[in-house]
């Protein structure tokens, strides 16, 4: 594999980017991708949880397990 398809690679280029995360518990968040590590432990800032297309609350600075986290993508 060579080293600009490594998977973690997506989350580097997310840096800074405002995210969607879906947890297992089948809630989303939105917020700026300030950090991760290897484990897909994710800082996310300014943080909303999103149900349906509006944001139910507000969580500022969150720290999301790896383990709950089912998927990453880019918001909108």
């Amino acid at each position: 594999m060579s080293t600009d398809q490594r998977p973690l690679d997506s989350l580097s280029r997310a840096l800074g980017s405002t995210v969607l995360v879906k947890l297992k518990d089948g809630k989303t968040l939105r917020g700026r991708l300030a950090s991760y590590d290897t484990h897909v432990n994710l800082v996310l800032e300014e943080t909303e949880e999103i149900q349906g297309d509006k944001v139910s609350k507000k969580y500022g600075v969150t720290i999301i397990r790896g383990d709950n986290v089912v998927f990453v993508s880019p918001a909108r």
